[in-house]
């Protein structure tokens, strides 16, 4: 089953494209660009359409989704973790 989508390896989080993702779950992910899966932990529950860290970041790394520079995060993430608007913010003000 593939719990999660992203677009390219360097993507530091993804789409969850299920319902019912709790934490300690075992999530599966399709890197579409390459054709092939990985895999992380969920940590925490996150809701269908919301994104999961694939890799622990600290505040001021940016963000990478659809190999694109979303935001920078302001609060620590770990992988497995809801990221989302209480974590990331957008650059642009």
């Amino acid at each position: 089953m593939i719990h999660f989508v992203l677009h390219d390896a360097k993507d530091s989080v993804a789409v969850v494209v299920v319902e019912g993702v709790k934490a300690g779950m075992d999530l599966n992910g399709w890197i579409m660009d390459e054709d092939r899966m990985t895999s992380v932990k969920a940590i925490q529950d996150i809701p269908i359409g919301h994104k999961v860290a694939l890799k622990d970041m600290a505040p001021g790394d940016t963000v990478w989704k659809y190999a694109v520079d979303i935001g920078k995060v302001v609060a620590p993430i770990r992988a497995g973790e809801h990221a989302h608007v209480h974590n990331i913010k957008t650059k642009r003000w």
